[in-house]
C-alpha cells in the first residue's frame, strides 16, 4: 500500500498548490485582455504537448543541485529532486495547465454585467471576485480540480525524471506498475491498475454529479 499512500499524498498536496497558483492565472486568462495574452496561453498549453520525459528533464534540471533552482533551496535547506517533494512537483508540472484551462473556462461564463452590478453597489475587486465571480465560475473551477487530481494520480514521466522510482520514498502508483510489469509480477500490477481505474472513475462520477444542472422546486 506505500505507493497507494504516497500516490495520495502527492496528488492531493500537488492539487492544492495547483488550486493556488492555477486560480489567479485561470481569472486573468478568463477575465482580462492584457498585451501577450496569446503567447501566456500559448506557454500554458506545452505541457499538455510535450513529451513527459522533455519537461521532466527540464525540471530536474532547475530543481537538481547543480540547478539554479536547487542550489539556492539548498542552501535554504530544501531538497527537491529524488525527493517526494519533487514527486509533488512533477505532479503539479503535470496537472497544471489542465487545471487552469478549465476555470478558465468557466470564468470566461461569468456575465460582466453581474460583477459591474456588485461594484456599483460599493464592493471592491476583491469582494467581487470571492462574492461573485468564484461563485458563478465554481463548476469550472471545480471541474479543473477533479481533472487536475485525476491527472496527478497518473502521472509517470515527468515524475521519473524529477523525483525518481525509490520505493517507500517516491514511488507512485504509476511507477510501481511499472516496475511489477518489468518484473512480470502481472498480478500485482493489475490490483494496482484496477485500484487506480476504480479510484479515478469514482471521483469524475463525484464531480460529474456535483456538476449536473439541479432543478428548482416550485
Amino acid at each position: 500500500m506505500s505507493p497507494v499512500i504516497l500516490s495520495l499524498k502527492v496528488a492531493g498536496m500537488a492539487t492544492l498548490v495547483t488550486l493556488l497558483t492555477g486560480l489567479p492565472l485561470a481569472w486573468l486568462l478568463g477575465r482580462t485582455r492584457f498585451p501577450g495574452r496569446s503567447l501566456v496561453e500559448a506557454l500554458l498549453m506545452l505541457p499538455l504537448v510535450l513529451p513527459p520525459t522533455v519537461l521532466g528533464y527540464y525540471l530536474l534540471v532547475l530543481v537538481s543541485r547543480t540547478g539554479p533552482v536547487g542550489a539556492l533551496l539548498e542552501s535554504w535547506g530544501i531538497e527537491l529532486a529524488f525527493t517526494w517533494r519533487g514527486a509533488v512537483l512533477a505532479a503539479w508540472a503535470g496537472s497544471f495547465a489542465m487545471f487552469t484551462r478549465a476555470a478558465q473556462a468557466g470564468f470566461e461564463l461569468v456575465d460582466t454585467r453581474v460583477e459591474q452590478a456588485a461594484r456599483t453597489l460599493g464592493r471592491g475587486e476583491w469582494s467581487v471576485f470571492w462574492t461573485v465571480t468564484l461563485p458563478l465560475a465554481w463548476r469550472g473551477v471545480l471541474a479543473g480540480t477533479m481533472l487536475a487530481f485525476c491527472r496527478a494520480v497518473g502521472e509517470f514521466g515527468i515524475t521519473l525524471m524529477v523525483a525518481g522510482n525509490i520505493p517507500g520514498r517516491t514511488q507512485t502508483i504509476p511507477l510501481a506498475i511499472y516496475d511489477h510489469v518489468q518484473a512480470n509480477h502481472l498480478e500485482a500490477a493489475n490490483q494496482l491498475a484496477l485500484l487506480t481505474m476504480i479510484g479515478v472513475a469514482l471521483v469524475l462520477l463525484m464531480t460529474g454529479w456535483l456538476l449536473r444542472p439541479r432543478e428548482v422546486a416550485a
